[in-house]
């Protein structure tokens, strides 16, 4: 900063405190005593901007900060995010992260609110910039010893004959949206949020189920997951309200979701 640049800022100060902070004689300037009482403050503020900016060029380095997530369920969490929260370490070791998840209206409310600037969320949903990163199948869940465990694929009309345990998490608008579609009414039983409770009552012969596939294990004592006619599928993707405000660590797992999405296409292209 110029002399008269400094000498402007401190009377702009001046003026501001109502103060004078500095005596000008002939001889050169002082401290007035206002002045040597607010210097320590001064110096404070000027530490602590200079900690701000040290943390902000940390950030845009990528060597330390927080990644925050919000996620819609168990697909996202279990399935999708993984592998992108480890390559994303590998690249950023020194980022932490944090995933916090929530029904998929919430967690876009948490969007919009700018409570989180990134999550994983069903898509689509036109008021975002998004990033698909999966597709999820809705599956019969059915107990192991059940006569139609034994087919490779189950009529949805057929899953309407026994009781139905009906999924209160995030695929319950799918679920009931495809047996509206095709004028099927389930014998909806129970009504469960939690994705063990039903598959332990589906185990025990309560009844049956309809879930999405990327939020079940890969196997289940008792319990066979198998393909149902006619069937649905859901997109998952990464969201963000402005990809192109982000934080730069929020900014780099975005890339890193593209990179991916990329990736996935490509391998995709080569097996056809």
């Amino acid at each position: 900063m110029s002399p008269s640049a400094t000498s402007h800022a401190l009377r702009s100060l001046e003026l501001a405190l109502g103060t004078e902070l500095l005596d000008r004689h002939s001889a050169g300037i002082t401290l007035t005593y206002t002045g040597q009482q607010i210097l320590p403050h001064v110096r404070d503020v000027f530490a602590a901007l200079q900690l701000v900016q040290a943390t902000a060029l940390s950030g845009a380095q990528l060597k330390t900060g927080l990644l925050n997530l919000g996620s819609f369920g168990a697909s996202a969490t279990i399935r999708v995010l993984p592998v992108l929260l480890d390559r994303f370490k590998v690249r950023y070791p020194g980022v932490e992260m944090m995933v916090t998840e929530k029904p998929d209206e919430q967690t876009a409310r948490d969007l919009i609110e700018r409570r989180l600037e990134l999550a994983a969320v069903t898509l689509p949903k036109p008021d975002f910039d998004s990033v698909t990163l999966a597709v999820d199948e809705l599956v019969a869940v059915l107990p192991s010893g059940h006569p139609l465990a034994e087919r490779e694929t189950v009529a949805l009309a057929e899953m309407t004959a026994d009781p139905f345990i009906l999924t209160r998490a995030g695929s319950q608008a799918l679920v009931s949206k495809l047996f509206a579609k095709h004028g099927l009414r389930p014998r909806v039983n129970y009504e469960l949020l939690q994705l063990m409770s039903i598959l332990e009552l589906v185990a025990s012969g309560k009844g049956v189920s309809i879930l999405a596939k990327l939020a079940l294990p890969d196997e289940y004592n008792g319990v066979v997951f198998r393909p149902i006619s006619p069937g649905a599928s859901r997109h998952i993707g990464l969201a963000c309200l402005d990809e192109s405000r982000l934080s730069p660590v929020a900014q780099a797992f975005w890339h890193e979701a593209q990179r991916y999405r990329a990736g996935q296409t490509s391998a995709a292209r080569k097996r056809s």
